[in-house]
């Protein structure tokens, strides 16, 4: 094979190679920006939010404590808070759950019939 053929070849892999990675980058290239604009529609989206929308599952209708006072107080009265704080969360999830099934319309457990 005479010297020019294998200058010619590196040239045409060389080129070919350069254009994998270029075509490539600009895959890349626009898959970053449609996520890009997909993040920024979603920033707007979510930004119009009001701020009546309450996003707690949990409905508390007393106050909260004020942040540090726990330092303060009592192990018993902070153990009594933790545990009724606790069952209330384990009411809601449970009144939750049997709405839930009763709108699918699938049986209740036993745990969460009300005996009383």
């Amino acid at each position: 094979m005479p010297w020019w053929f294998w200058i010619l070849l590196w040239i045409a892999l060389i080129a070919l190679s350069l254009l994998l990675h270029l075509t490539l980058g600009y895959r890349l290239f626009r898959k970053f920006m449609s996520t890009v604009h997909e993040l920024g529609d979603a920033g707007k989206r979510f930004s119009k939010l009001s701020p009546d929308v309450e996003t707690s599952d949990v409905e508390t209708t007393e106050a909260r404590a004020e942040p540090g006072s726990a330092i303060f107080a009592s192990p018993d009265q902070i153990r009594h808070d933790y545990l009724t704080a606790k069952a209330f969360r384990q009411e809601v999830r449970r009144q939750r759950r049997v709405k839930r099934k009763a709108d699918r319309g699938q049986p209740q457990s036993l745990h969460d019939i009300e005996f009383r």
